[in-house]
Parts: C-alpha cells; structure tokens; sequence
C-alpha cells in the first residue's frame, strides 16, 4: 500500500520508519519544508496521511476530493470551519479523524464514556493530562475527546485548572494539563465518589504507538465507503 504523509516531522519520520520495517506499507513521498509543496505532486498512492499544521488542510482535501483518495488526519488545533470542511469532504472519499490515533486511548475512551453514564451524578470527575515541554496546545486533543466522551451534551461546567478560593464544587468537570521533560502522552481520568475512587489512565512511552494506529487507520479508511470515522471505527468494525 503506497501512502503519502503531509507533514515531514517527528511522527512523518516515525510512520516512515514504521513502513520501512515492514512490507505492507511504502512511503510514496512527503509534502513539507524540503519536500513536495503539496500532496498532487506525489504520484499513485493509495492514502494520505496528515500529521502537520491546520493550514495545509484546504490542500489536503482538495487533493483528497480530486483524486479519491482515502484520508487520515491527525493534526490538531483545527477550528470550527475546517471541521466542517472535513465533514463535507467525507460525503465525496472515506476520512480517519482522530486527536489520537493510539489503540490503547481508545479504549480508554470507551471505557470512560460507559463509566460515566454507569456512575452518573453521584461522583465527581477530574481529567488530567500530562505532555512534554515542547507540546504547544493545551489541553490535549485526547482530553477534549475524553472530556467530549463523558459530556456529550455539554451539560457539565469545564474548570480548566483551580485557583484562589472558587468554592464549594458545583456540577463541574476539571481538566489540567502538566507540561515538562520528554512524556510522549499520559491521560488519566479519575470518578470521586463516597468513599471510593475509580482511574482510568493511559501512558505512552513512545509516539511510536501513534504511528501504528495511523497506519492501521489507513489500511481501514483504504477499504472503507466514504464517510467520516473514528478510530473506534477501526477498532471496532466500523459505521
């Protein structure tokens, strides 16, 4: 399976690697700073794979639409308008988006959404999530996602962080980011209630797990109808 990779850094190098140790992938080419400006200029490949910047998104699915071609994308900080965007496009060509492609997260996510709907009102939720120095956003794609998990309704205030003195705890979910060394990724959620306490937690220890759920992404979204998926999708049989 021929793919490209839109974004030449530390996971486009890792997928890279991934491919070159193995026969069931090959990396057709890059779009990035020393490479192709775009990815219609990399020729017969069978996916593309977008770990880069949300400006290269416009390219990305037009590309995408032109030529059909199935889509992973796993870059963060897009806006509201871009995801729409891929959502339109997913009518026309299949589209894998995730904020993380780790198969342990997402089972943690799933394990998380049945325990809150299980444990209801009676206890307290706390998220946290740790990253390295060098991570710019905050919080994690994860913990929204995990956060989007346990209130899909929005029917919960979000307290990013505590100072001074707010008070008595209301119908709240906190959620706090930890920044520092090397830490690839850890998410923990953690359910208050009387007298007992319940953690969720996932740690990676190498981006390297980001990278094989990519690709297992992309093996998915090759032989998928179009439509817009998840990785739960991948994990669990699909749409």
């Amino acid at each position: 399976m021929r793919i490209g990779i839109v974004g030449n850094g530390r996971m486009g190098r890792m997928i890279d690697t991934l491919c070159a140790q193995g026969d069931e992938f090959e990396v057709a080419g890059f779009v990035g700073p020393g490479a192709c400006a775009s990815l219609g200029e990399i020729d017969a490949i069978d996916a593309a794979l977008d770990f880069s910047y949300p400006g290269n998104l416009d390219m990305l699915l037009a590309v995408g639409r032109a030529r059909h071609l199935p889509l992973v994308i796993g870059t963060t900080g897009l806006d509201k308008a871009q995801g729409e965007a891929i959502h339109a496009a997913s009518r026309e060509i299949p589209i894998v988006w995730a904020d993380n492609f780790s198969t342990g997260v997402t089972v943690l996510s799933r394990l998380v959404r049945e325990a809150a709907a299980a444990l209801g009102e009676d206890f307290d939720i706390e998220i946290v999530e740790t990253h390295h120095r060098l991570k710019e956003d905050a919080p994690s794609g994860t913990a929204k996602m995990l956060l989007s998990g346990i209130d899909p309704n929005g029917e919960h205030e979000v307290i990013y962080g505590r100072e001074g003195r707010p008070g008595k705890r209301g119908r709240e979910i906190g959620v706090h980011a930890l920044r520092g060394g090397t830490v690839a990724g850890e998410h923990s959620v953690r359910f208050f209630g009387q007298m007992e306490e319940i953690e969720l937690r996932h740690r990676a220890d190498s981006r390297e797990i980001f990278a094989r759920g990519a690709l297992r992404a992309a093996a998915f979204a090759a032989k998928a109808q179009p439509g817009l998926y998840s990785m739960e999708d991948v994990l669990f049989g699909g749409k």
